[in-house]
C-alpha cells in the first residue's frame, strides 16, 4: 500500500510538470488497443497514439489505427517505420503461410504459434518509452491480454512488470524520479467478449477495428486465422452482433 502510495505521488508531480495527464497508446487498429484507448481516455488522459510499420504483410491495420485515431481526436498519432521484416520468423512478416483453421477450438494453447514476431512487444515498448520520456507523459498503455490470446510470450503480467521495472531503470525521468512510468495493462485478465462488452460501454465503433492477420486487398477479414476466430467467439459470447466485413 505505502510503495503504491509512493508511486500516485510521483505520478502527480509528473502531471505538474507537464500541466495535463498523459499516456502514450499503441495502436495496432485492433480490438484489444481500441479498447485500451478507450480506457485511457475515460481515466482522463491525453492521448498519444503510437503505431509502426514493421514489415507486416498488410497496411490495412494502419488504415485501422488511423480511423481509430481519428474517433478518439487523438492529440497527435505517430507511424514509426521498423523494418522487422528484414528478421523475418514470422508468418506476419515473412514468406511464411499464416495458418488458417475451421474453428478456435482448433488453435493450441501449449504451442507459441508462427504468427508470433519475435520481439515485437519490447521493440515497441521500447519506442513507447522514449517517445513517453520526450512527452513527459507517466503512462503507456498497450492491450495485451493472457486470457483469449495465441500465447505470445510478451503478453503475460510477469514481461510486462519486467518491462516496467526496466523503465524506470533506463530513462532519465526515472533515474531523476521526475516520473514512475506505469505500464498499463487494462485487458491483462479480461477474457475477448468481457473486452468487446467494456469497449461498447465506453461507445467504441468496432466496425472502425481490424483484427485480421491476412484481410484481402480490399481490407476484409479471412475469418480463419487465429485472430479472426477469437474476435468472432468474442463478438458471439458478448452477445453483441459483429461488424466485421469477412471475404
Amino acid at each position: 500500500m505505502g510503495q503504491e502510495l509512493g508511486k500516485n505521488m510521483e505520478n502527480r508531480e509528473a502531471i505538474k510538470l507537464t500541466g495535463v495527464k498523459r499516456a502514450v497508446i499503441l495502436s495496432s487498429g485492433g480490438i484489444d488497443s481500441t479498447t485500451a484507448m478507450a480506457i485511457a481516455q475515460s481515466e482522463g488522459y491525453e492521448l498519444y497514439s503510437l503505431s509502426f510499420r514493421y514489415g507486416q504483410r498488410h497496411h490495412a491495420e494502419l488504415l485501422a489505427a488511423r480511423r481509430v485515431a481519428d474517433f478518439f481526436n487523438v492529440r497527435k498519432h505517430l507511424i514509426i517505420n521498423v523494418d522487422l521484416g528484414t528478421i523475418g520468423g514470422s508468418a506476419l512478416t515473412d514468406s511464411i503461410d499464416v495458418p488458417k483453421h475451421e474453428s478456435v477450438e482448433e488453435l493450441s494453447a501449449d504451442e507459441i504459434p508462427i504468427t508470433y514476431v519475435p520481439a515485437r512487444n519490447t521493440i515497441f515498448l521500447s519506442y513507447a518509452l522514449a517517445w513517453a520520456e520526450v512527452l513527459k507523459a507517466e503512462t503507456i498503455f498497450i492491450g495485451v491480454t493472457a486470457v483469449d490470446y495465441s500465447g505470445y510470450p510478451d503478453c503475460r503480467p510477469e514481461y510486462i512488470a519486467a518491462f516496467e521495472k526496466m523503465a524506470n531503470l533506463a530513462t532519465k525521468t526515472g533515474v531523476t524520479e521526475q516520473i514512475r512510468m506505469k505500464i498499463q495493462t487494462p485487458l491483462i485478465h479480461l477474457s475477448k467478449s468481457e473486452i468487446i462488452i467494456r469497449g461498447v460501454q465506453l461507445g467504441v465503433d468496432y466496425s472502425m477495428t481490424l483484427s485480421c492477420y491476412d484481410p484481402d486487398e480490399s481490407g476484409r477479414s479471412c475469418r480463419r486465422c487465429d485472430s479472426c476466430l477469437h474476435r468472432i467467439r468474442g463478438f458471439k459470447e458478448a452477445g453483441i452482433k459483429d461488424p466485421t466485413i469477412y471475404y
